[in-house]
């Protein structure tokens, strides 16, 4: 991650590598061309627990460092699928824990979060999936749902 000029504006997207994210990320980046904001692209993991549990501590150092370069690959794909203007800057942030909480998180430093309606999880017949509900209630900065086709 780099840091961010100060006084500068941050869009956060947030990244899981479906097509909405992507389309997210496309959105988010265009905002920012257009604003002169920098775009995070952020990208959440956690070790798998009990169903209904919250993440807790992390996996062994080398199963983290393994899925946190997979996980800066998919940030990377997705930022090449995007078409981001070369002109944003572009920070890349691998946050542990529910992908709502990180964005949520991330929300309290930012200008925007910016999330596709649907990622890889939940039920296809949802209109907005529950990252996305719980992003648009509880982030700190306003956020922008990015729908699909």
């Amino acid at each position: 991650m780099t840091e961010t000029e100060p006084g500068r504006q941050v869009v956060v997207a947030g990244i899981d590598g479906s097509p909405e994210s992507v389309a997210a990320l496309s959105w988010a980046g265009r905002y920012a061309a257009a604003t002169g904001a920098t775009v995070r692209a952020v990208r959440a993991w956690h070790f798998p627990t009990a169903a209904g549990l919250p993440p807790e501590g992390k996996a062994p150092e080398a199963v983290t460092s393994e899925i946190e370069q997979r996980m800066r690959d998919e940030v990377g794909d997705a930022i090449a699928k995007a078409n981001v203007p070369a002109s944003v800057q572009v920070e890349t942030v691998i946050g542990y824990g529910h992908p709502a909480q990180v964005l949520i998180d991330e929300s309290k430093t930012s200008s925007l979060l910016v999330v596709g309606h649907r990622g890889h999880g939940g039920f296809h017949q949802m209109l907005t999936g529950s990252v996305a509900l719980h992003c648009v209630s509880h982030a700190a900065c306003p956020v922008v749902v990015i729908r699909g086709s």
